[in-house]
C-alpha cells in the first residue's frame, strides 16, 4: 500500500472548525470537530437560550459523530479510568440549574461500514485507503453498492488491474496519478495486481444569491416613477373621424352633397330635388 502524506485536510478541518458554532452545527460538519472543540463550543453557547431549552437537540447532532457518556460518579478515578480509553473528559452545563460531566470520544472508522454520507468527506484519502485495506479481499469489486456510493460521493476513483511487473511501468497509470495527487491500494491478485486510486473531490461551490445594491435600487426606483400615458379611450391611428354635419348648416347649396348619388340613376338633377323636396 502507497499513501502520500497529506497536510492540507488537516489545516482545512481546523479552520473549519474555528468558524463554527454550536447552534450551527449539523451531522456533517460536526466531523470536523476534535473533543476539545465540542468542550470549548458547548462551554462558549452556555448562556444562550435556544441551546439551554434544548440540550438534546444539540447532544444528538454531536452523538452522531462522538461517543458520550456522563459521568455520574464525578471521581478522579473514574475520570481518569475513561481517560485511559481515550476519551476526553470536561463538564457540561446543560441547563441553568444542571451541569453533568461527560466522556467523550470521536467516533472511529475503522471499517467500510464505519462509511457514511455524513463523514465521507472529512476523511483524507490515505484514510480511506488505510480502511480499504484493512477489510478487503476481493477487491473493489467485492464491496457492496451501498458503500461504494458513499465513498465515490466524496472521492474520485479509479482501478487497474495489472501484472506486477507491469503495474509500476514508468510513464504509466500509476505513475500519473501519483503526480496527480492521488493515493494507491494494491490489492494483490496471484501474479495480478489490482491498484484502486483515490482522491477527495474538490467541494462544489455554493451559487451565491446576488442582492441589489444601493445605485441599483435607486435606478428601479426612478423606473418605477416613469409615467405611462393612458391611450386605452384613444381612437386608432388607422381609424378615420368623420365630422357629422350639423342640419343647421345643411342648405340648398351643400344638401346635394350629403345625398348619396352614388345610385345607378343617373337622370336625378338639382330640380328634380327640389320637385321632389315640394311633395
Amino acid at each position: 500500500m502507497q499513501q502520500k502524506p497529506n497536510n492540507t485536510n488537516m489545516d482545512k478541518k481546523e479552520e473549519k472548525s474555528k468558524g463554527l458554532t454550536l447552534k450551527a452545527l449539523n451531522k456533517s460538519s460536526v466531523w470536523d470537530l476534535q473533543e476539545n472543540d465540542v468542550f470549548r463550543l458547548w462551554e462558549i453557547s452556555d448562556k444562550d437560550a435556544d441551546v439551554l431549552d434544548n440540550p438534546r437537540h444539540y447532544q444528538d447532532i454531536i452523538r452522531s459523530a462522538f461517543l458520550i457518556e456522563e459521568i455520574k460518579d464525578d471521581s478522579k478515578a473514574a475520570k481518569e479510568k475513561y481517560e485511559k480509553m481515550g476519551y476526553k473528559v470536561a463538564q457540561v452545563k446543560l441547563s441553568e440549574s444542571q451541569k453533568t460531566t461527560w466522556a467523550l470520544k470521536k467516533k472511529p472508522i475503522v471499517r467500510v461500514t464505519d462509511l457514511t454520507y455524513e463523514n465521507i468527506r472529512h476523511i483524507s484519502a490515505a484514510k480511506l485507503v488505510e480502511v480499504l485495506d484493512r477489510n478487503f479481499g476481493g477487491g473493489w469489486d467485492s464491496l457492496p453498492q451501498s458503500i461504494k456510493d458513499i465513498i465515490e460521493s466524496g472521492f474520485d476513483i479509479s482501478t487497474t488491474t495489472l501484472p506486477k511487473d507491469r503495474l509500476h511501468k514508468k510513464g504509466g497509470m500509476y505513475e500519473k496519478k501519483m503526480a496527480d495527487g492521488y493515493d494507491v491500494l494494491e490489492v494483490e491478485k496471484g501474479t495480478w495486481v489490482e491498484a484502486i486510486f483515490a482522491k477527495l473531490k474538490p467541494e462544489a461551490e455554493k451559487p451565491r444569491m446576488k442582492f441589489p445594491n444601493s445605485e441599483e435600487l435607486e435606478e428601479d426606483d426612478e423606473e418605477a416613477d416613469v409615467e405611462i400615458e393612458d391611450t386605452y379611450n384613444k381612437p386608432d391611428e388607422d381609424d378615420v373621424e368623420i365630422d357629422e354635419p350639423d342640419d343647421d348648416d345643411i342648405n340648398e347649396d351643400n344638401y346635394s352633397t350629403m345625398m348619396d348619388l352614388s345610385g345607378d340613376d343617373d337622370d336625378i338633377t338639382a330640380d328634380s330635388l327640389e320637385d321632389y323636396a315640394d311633395e
